[in-house]
């Protein structure tokens, strides 16, 4: 089982908490739609910043967005004018009037983290975007182990699958260290999966990074 589906998901209500916490029953889709497009466009705009996660709340007047970022400096701006300028940004992006009677308030929170290199989104983008620069694998995936070990994860598992290095015909490879217990509830498993694009086509990276019990 624990092969099969997302460790997070398989840990949700445990471990992990949902990424969007509301309740419609009637605009059920429509919301769900507005709540992936704001993440893939505000992920757009704050890709700088190192966007790992963006959480978001809802009530009846009122949408809060949690932005788990690894440079919270480019995104908070000086004195806060980065905040006022990205609320700007969603309420047009919304279309929605700031200033009428019926807009809702919007509050950005702007969450630090702590240890990029357990972060398994921030880990599989950098293998991706090394990739896409055409740096040899085998010493990007090397290297990118050795630091999230570093960064004190207990393990990790890093599986690239396309044409990589540009071959002809596509394979998956494998580097792994440490252990990842993909079954067991109590271990806190980060997991991301990232597609580079690359000239010869896609090559999807996927990152399991184990942070141990309770951390």
């Amino acid at each position: 089982m624990g092969q099969k589906v997302n460790p997070q998901i398989l840990r949700l209500g445990t471990i992990y908490n949902w990424s969007s916490r509301w309740f419609n029953d009637k605009r059920y889709k429509d919301m769900l739609l507005e709540d992936f497009n704001l993440r893939k466009a505000l992920t757009a705009k704050l890709a700088g910043a190192g966007v790992s996660e963006i959480e978001i709340e809802r009530s009846i007047n009122s949408l809060k967005l949690i932005v788990n970022v690894s440079r919270p400096g480019m995104v908070i701006g000086r004195a806060g004018s980065g905040l006022e300028e990205i609320k700007d940004y969603l309420y047009k992006f919304l279309k929605i009037k700031k200033n009428s009677k019926s807009a809702p308030k919007i509050d950005i929170r702007i969450e630090p983290i702590k240890e990029p290199n357990l972060d398994a989104f921030l880990v599989a983008k950098n293998i991706s975007d090394q990739l896409v620069k055409r740096l040899p694998h085998r010493r990007v995936l090397a290297q990118t182990v050795e630091r999230v070990m570093g960064g004190g994860a207990k393990g990790i598992r890093i599986i690239v699958s396309g044409r990589v290095g540009g071959a002809e015909i596509g394979r998956r490879e494998k580097m792994q260290k440490g252990t990842v217990p993909l079954s067991t509830i109590r271990e806190r498993i980060n997991f991301a999966s990232v597609p580079a694009l690359t000239k010869k086509g896609y090559i999807g990276v996927k990152v399991w990074i184990n942070k141990g019990e309770g951390k």
